[in-house]
């Protein structure tokens, strides 16, 4: 007896199931599609892609972040260790901000640091600044700016906002907290990114026209327009790398100030790499030369990131 109510109980589930199949298609169908669409249109408007290719952002939410410490040890600057929140997560970075004599509020920059380089490791870079007179917020970015473009891929094909979007949101919301501080002039605000750090503060510059320009160390963009569409065989995957290229954004940047410092002999990012974007670039801007075979900044660039700076925030 508890055989054949068992088998009659498979049975009423299975007709429940089969009467259910064409419900169950029609929201398989609905779900597919919802991913497809949420590449261009995502559903939670966070994010989309334009029909030129490019990423979007709507206006972002309420910066959120908490001091954890201060140091005030030096007589040149303080450096605060914050945390904010940026797409649920908490975000590590020290602010530095030069003392001054006056009550003039200064200009300030986001630095991405590449690939692998912790805020601490960048932060003599913000010391530098520093001594110029700007304030700065360093990141670490999310898995310290490493790159999994086969995962990133997966995402987007699904309609998840990848890793590498994330990147570009997380500094935009860091000049949300440098326009937060009371020292500082937000009406100038600038993005300083070094070798992978230098894309996303691109992009993160050609996303927001409230930036004041971008400084690009030993970087520079992918090149995807020298790829024939019609030879492409994935076009979701296409489609994203032409998202993440810094060179389609360079237009987006114009009239504000685009600076590039290069050593001629990088060990990573060849110079002819870097001139290429560089060629892309509209005025105003600026090509720097370093007789060096260094990746990342050196202190020969000093002065001409100074001179760089300077042109931005003229």
């Amino acid at each position: 007896m508890a055989k054949n109510r068992s088998k009659k109980k498979d049975a009423l589930k299975m007709k429940r199931i089969l009467k259910s199949n064409n419900l169950v298609l029609v929201i398989g169908i609905l779900l597919i599609l919802s991913g497809l669409f949420g590449i261009i249109f995502n559903q939670d408007d966070e994010w989309s892609v334009t029909e030129e290719g490019l990423l979007s952002y709507p206006e972002r939410d309420a910066i959120q972040y908490s001091i954890i410490d201060i140091d005030d040890s030096n007589s040149n600057y303080t450096v605060s260790t914050i945390e904010y929140t940026s797409r649920s997560r908490i975000v590590p970075s020290l602010l530095t901000i030069p003392r001054t004599t006056t009550d003039s509020q200064i200009p300030a920059i986001v630095v991405l640091p590449g690939a692998g380089v912790t805020k601490e490791n960048e932060h003599g870079l913000s010391v530098i600044l520093a001594d110029m007179g700007y304030a700065s917020i360093i990141i670490d970015q999310r898995d310290l700016g490493a790159i999994d473009l086969d995962s990133d891929i997966e995402m987007f094909k699904t309609g998840v906002e990848s890793v590498q979007y994330l990147i570009i949101y997380d500094a935009l919301k860091a000049s949300d907290v440098l326009r937060d501080q009371p020292e500082i002039d937000a009406s100038k605000v600038a993005m300083l990114g070094s070798s992978n750090g230098g894309r996303p503060a691109i992009i993160a510059t050609a996303l927001d026209d409230s930036l004041s320009g971008v400084i690009a160390i030993s970087t520079c963009g992918y090149d995807s327009s020298a790829i024939d569409p019609a030879q492409v065989t994935d076009k979701l995957a296409y489609e994203f790398f032409r998202s993440i290229d810094p060179d389609n954004y360079l237009v987006e940047i114009s009239p504000r100030p685009f600076v590039m410092l290069h050593s001629i002999n990088d060990s990573v990012i060849s110079y002819g790499s870097a001139q290429l974007t560089f060629k892309k670039a509209e005025e105003p801007k600026s090509f720097v030369t370093i007789d060096s075979t260094s990746h990342g900044y050196t202190g020969l660039m000093h002065p001409d990131l100074k001179e760089g700076l300077e042109l931005i925030f003229e």
